[in-house]
C-alpha cells in the first residue's frame, strides 16, 4: 500500500518529465492573488495560489488538475467538447455535489450587510461593521453554503464597487477551485442596468454601471438592434462583476394591464416581444472574435435565463403571484399560444451562434386549466404536462429550468410574503422538491441548503430504484455544468479588480445607454406645436409626491415629497422659478396611477373576502363592470373560490399626481403645462390629458433625457408598445390573455393612444417600424 501511495505523489512529477521531450507551449505571469497562464493556441488559465491545484502539461499544454489526482480527466481537458465534459464531470460528482449543483442561492449583497428580508448575515460570528471584514470578504453564510452544501450558483444583488466585486468573486472562485471536483461558481444577476433619474449624463465621464430604459422602454424603440447592444454591453459589464448567469429577459406578454411587473416585460404584442426576446438573448450570449471559444460562446458570454414560463403575464384581475391571492393566471381568450411565442419562436431561435437561450425560469403562477394531460392545478414548476411534455417534448428545449425563487417553502396565507409553494400547499418540503424534480426540474431557487434536495433522492430511489434516479440527477447536473463549461470559468473564473473597474460604467457604455434613453420616450401629445421649448425660458417645475405605504416585505415608508427634477440640472437648460406665475411653461413630472394590489387586509378584517380592484385611474374607481365569479380560486387558506371584487372602490394612492397637474393648469393660466408620465402600467388618461399642452411617457429614464427632448437637443421618436385604455370599463372587459383588447383613449387632437402611437416634431409617425408591427 505504502509504494502505491509513494507512486501517487510522484505522478505529477513524472507527467513533467514525460513532458520533457515535448515543446512546452504556455506561460505564466502572476496576476496578485491568482496566477494567469497563456497557452499557445488554446485557453488561457486562472488558478489561485491558495487553492493547492496543480497544473499539468500534456501535448506542451497546461491544464488544471481540479480533482488533483494527478491526471488528465475529460473533464479538465479544454480541448475537448463541452458535452463530453460535462458528462465526464457528472458521472463522477456525488450525489451531494449534484444536490448542491441543484440549488441557487437566496439574494446576496456584497457586503453583507445583514438583517432586512433575506436574513443575517455575519462575518467570523459578527456584523460586518463590527467584523473588521473587508467589503469583498465571504460571509459565514455563503463559506457555508459554498462547503458544506456544495452550493455553486449565488445570486448577486447590490454591490459596493466593481472592484470590490471581481475581488469577491476572486475569493468565492479560490475557495471553492480547491475543494471537491474544483467546480467554479456560477454568479448570477437580475437586472441591474436601469436609470437613475436624478443622476447627471456627462459625454466623456463614466459611472456606477450604463444606465438603460426599462425592458418595455427598449422596445417602445420597435429596434430589436437596439435590444441586442444593450445585451452586448451589459453582458461584458456582468462579466466583469463576475456574473455569467441573466435571472432574464423577462419575456412575458403584457396582456393584463394591471399587473405589478408589466414594466419588466416587453409590451403586450406578441410579434415586437419575440423579436425583442431573440435580440436580448443574442446579446447576452453572443461572444466573437477571439472573445469566442465555440459555437459563439465564450469568455464574454452571459447564460441568459427566460423567463417566465408558459407566460406570467395573464394575472386574474392583475394580482401577482408573489403571494397567494394573485396565484393564479388564466386564459379566457384561450390564448396560451401567444404567450409562448417569445419562447418558442424568440429565445429558443436566436439569429446567433448560441441557438437557444441556455435556462427557463417557470413563474409562481397556477396556468390554470392548461394541463390537458394530468389535469393538475399546480404551480408552473410543479406541473409536468408544461416542463416535460411541452417545454421539453414539444419544444424540444434541454437546457436548465430553475424554479422561481422559493417556491418550495412553507406559507401560511394568501397576503404576506414568504413561500410560493401554490398547488402544493400540502405537502412537505421534501416532496416539493421531488414532485418538481418529476415534473422536469432541474434547480431550486432560493435554497442555499441540499438536505431537502438530498430527502427528494431518497424519494425518488424508493420510488423508482437507486439506477434510475441517479441517472436522473446526473441529467440535470450535465445541462447546469453545460452553462458552466461554455462561459470559460472552468479554464479562467478570475478577475483583475482595476480592469473591472474599466470596464463597469465606462463613456462608451454610458453614452449607448442614455442614447437609448432618448430613444424609448414616447410623445402621446403636442398640442399646437408646444414641444420643443427653447431653453432659458422660465419654467415651473412643481415637487412630486410620494405616496406612504408598505413594500411587499411589510417594511413602510412615509409619504414625502421631493424635488421632480434637481434644480442643479434644470438650471442648466431653462430658469427654475417657485411660482407657476412667474413661468414661461410649467414642466409636471408624475407617476402612472398606483392602484393597489388587488387584496386588502382591511377588507378582509371587514368580513368580506380581501378581494379589491386595481386601478389604472388616479381617481376613486368602483368596480361595477368586474366578474360577478372569478374565473379561479381554491386557495386551501381560504373557505371560498369566488374571488370577485364586483362592487369595490379602491382609489390610487398618488392621486395627489392627478390634483398637482390640474391645480398647476389653473394657476398657469394659458400658457404651456408638459406632463411627463412615469409608466409603470398602461393608464386612464381622461383624468389629466385635457390638462396639459404636451405629453411624455418614459419607462425609466433620466431626467436629462426628459429635458434633452422638450428643449429639442433630441426628438421623440418611440411608439407605444401597448395600449392605453379608454377607461376602466374597457379594462374589465379585457381577457387577460388576449393582446391589444381594449378600447384605447382618444385625446381633445383626435389621437388614439393604441399599440405603436407616437409623435415626433412632424406629427403622427407612420414610418417603416409601424408597418412592420401594427396590425
Amino acid at each position: 500500500m505504502k509504494r502505491i501511495q509513494d507512486f501517487g505523489r510522484w505522478l505529477p512529477i513524472l507527467g513533467l518529465i514525460a513532458c520533457m521531450s515535448c515543446q512546452v507551449k504556455w506561460t505564466e505571469t502572476d496576476n496578485g492573488g491568482f496566477k494567469r497562464i497563456v497557452n499557445q493556441g488554446g485557453r488561457t488559465l486562472g488558478y489561485s495560489r491558495s487553492s493547492g491545484i496543480r497544473i499539468l502539461t500534456v501535448d506542451g499544454f497546461a491544464f488544471k488538475d481540479l480533482n488533483k489526482n494527478g491526471k488528465l480527466d475529460p473533464y479538465e481537458d479544454w480541448r475537448l467538447p463541452v458535452e463530453q465534459r460535462a458528462r465526464n464531470l457528472a458521472s463522477l460528482m456525488t450525489i451531494e455535489q449534484m444536490a448542491g449543483l441543484m440549488l441557487y442561492s437566496a439574494h446576496q449583497s456584497i457586503p453583507s450587510a445583514g438583517g432586512g428580508p433575506f436574513g443575517a448575515s455575519t462575518y467570523q460570528g459578527k456584523p460586518f461593521r463590527e467584523s473588521g471584514a473587508k467589503p469583498s470578504d465571504l460571509s459565514d453564510q455563503q463559506r457555508k453554503f459554498l462547503t458544506e452544501d456544495n452550493l455553486r450558483h449565488v445570486l448577486v444583488t447590490s454591490v459596493e464597487s466593481p472592484e470590490v466585486a471581481a475581488q469577491w468573486n476572486n475569493n468565492a472562485q479560490s475557495l471553492v477551485e480547491g475543494i471537491g471536483l474544483g467546480i467554479p461558481a456560477n454568479n448570477s444577476s437580475d437586472p441591474r442596468h436601469g436609470s437613475d433619474a436624478y443622476a447627471e449624463f456627462n459625454a466623456g465621464a463614466g459611472g456606477k454601471i450604463s444606465m438603460w430604459p426599462g425592458s418595455v422602454g427598449i422596445a417602445a424603440s420597435f429596434d430589436p438592434s437596439l435590444m441586442r447592444q444593450f445585451g452586448t454591453i451589459a453582458s461584458k459589464e456582468y462579466r466583469a462583476l463576475g456574473i455569467a448567469t441573466a435571472l432574464s429577459p423577462q419575456i412575458d406578454l403584457g396582456t393584463e394591464p394591471r399587473w405589478s411587473r408589466f414594466d419588466g416585460t416587453m409590451g403586450e404584442d406578441p410579434t415586437l416581444a419575440t423579436d425583442m426576446a431573440r435580440a436580448y438573448v443574442d446579446g447576452f450570449q453572443t461572444s466573437e472574435g477571439t472573445d469566442e471559444l465555440a459555437d459563439g460562446w465564450g469568455i464574454k458570454s452571459v447564460n441568459a435565463m427566460v423567463k417566465h414560463w408558459p407566460g406570467g403575464g395573464p394575472e386574474e384581475g392583475g394580482r401577482d403571484a408573489h403571494f397567494g391571492y394573485g396565484a393564479y393566471a388564466v386564459y379566457p381568450g384561450n390564448n396560451l399560444k401567444d404567450h409562448l411565442k417569445p419562447f418558442t419562436e424568440g429565445a429558443f431561435r436566436l439569429d446567433g451562434k448560441t441557438s437557444k437561450a441556455a435556462a427557463v425560469m417557470p413563474y409562481y403562477t397556477i396556468s390554470f386549466n392548461q394541463d390537458t394531460l394530468n389535469k393538475e392545478n399546480v404551480g408552473n414548476s410543479y406541473n409536468r404536462y408544461l416542463i416535460t411534455y411541452l417545454l421539453r417534448g414539444k419544444y424540444g428545449y434541454d437546457g436548465v429550468v430553475c424554479t422561481d425563487w422559493m417556491i418550495t417553502k412553507d406559507t401560511k396565507n394568501v397576503f404576506v410574503f414568504q413561500g410560493k409553494c401554490w398547488g402544493v400547499e400540502k405537502l412537505t418540503e421534501a416532496e416539493r422538491h421531488f414532485k418538481a424534480i418529476e415534473a422536469g426540474v432541474d434547480q431550486f431557487g432560493g435554497n442555499n441548503e441540499m438536505g431537502p434536495v438530498i430527502q427528494a433522492y431518497k424519494m425518488g430511489v424508493e420510488a423508482h430504484g437507486e439506477a434510475l434516479m441517479r441517472q436522473r440527477f446526473e441529467q440535470s447536473a450535465v445541462r447546469l455544468l453545460r452553462n458552466i463549461f461554455r462561459v470559460g470559468l472552468f479554464e479562467n473564473p478570475y478577475l483583475d479588480p482595476v480592469e473591472s473597474g474599466k470596464i463597469v460604467g465606462n463613456p462608451e457604455f454610458m453614452k449607448a445607454g442614455f442614447d437609448a434613453q432618448l430613444r424609448s420616450v414616447v410623445m402621446l401629445k403636442n398640442h399646437g406645436q408646444t414641444l420643443p421649448l427653447k431653453k432659458q425660458l422660465k419654467v415651473f417645475i412643481p415637487q412630486k409626491y410620494l405616496p406612504g405605504g408598505k413594500n411587499w416585505f411589510g417594511i413602510e415608508t412615509k409619504e414625502s415629497w421631493k424635488e421632480a427634477i434637481g434644480p442643479a440640472l434644470a438650471n442648466k437648460y431653462y430658469q427654475v422659478v417657485a411660482k407657476p406665475e412667474e413661468a414661461d411653461f410649467a414642466l409636471i413630472c408624475i407617476d402612472s396611477p398606483k392602484g393597489g394590489t388587488g387584496f386588502s387586509e382591511e377588507d378582509l378584517q371587514h368580513h368580506g373576502n380581501g378581494y379589491v380592484p386595481i386601478s389604472l385611474q388616479y381617481g376613486p374607481y368602483k368596480a361595477d363592470a368586474a366578474r360577478e365569479t372569478s374565473l379561479a380560486g381554491g386557495s386551501p387558506f381560504e373557505n371560498f373560490v369566488n374571488r370577485s371584487y364586483k362592487g369595490k372602490t379602491v382609489t390610487a394612492s398618488n392621486l395627489q399626481d392627478r390634483n398637482t397637474v390640474v391645480d398647476t393648469r389653473k394657476r398657469m393660466g394659458h400658457k404651456p403645462v408638459v406632463v411627463v408620465v412615469k409608466c409603470s402600467n398602461p393608464m386612464v388618461f381622461s383624468e389629466i390629458e385635457p390638462y396639459a399642452d404636451a405629453i411624455l411617457v418614459e419607462m425609466g429614464v433620466q431626467s436629462q433625457a426628459i429635458l434633452d427632448l422638450i428643449s429639442g437637443a433630441s426628438e421623440p421618436s418611440a411608439l407605444l408598445p401597448f395600449q392605453m385604455p379608454a377607461d376602466m370599463k374597457t379594462v374589465e372587459e379585457q381577457k387577460e390573455d388576449l393582446p391589444r383588447d381594449m378600447k384605447c383613449y382618444q385625446d381633445a387632437e383626435g389621437h388614439a393612444y393604441d399599440f405603436a402611437y407616437g409623435l415626433n416634431w412632424s406629427g403622427v409617425i407612420r414610418d417603416e417600424r409601424v408597418k412592420k408591427y401594427k396590425p
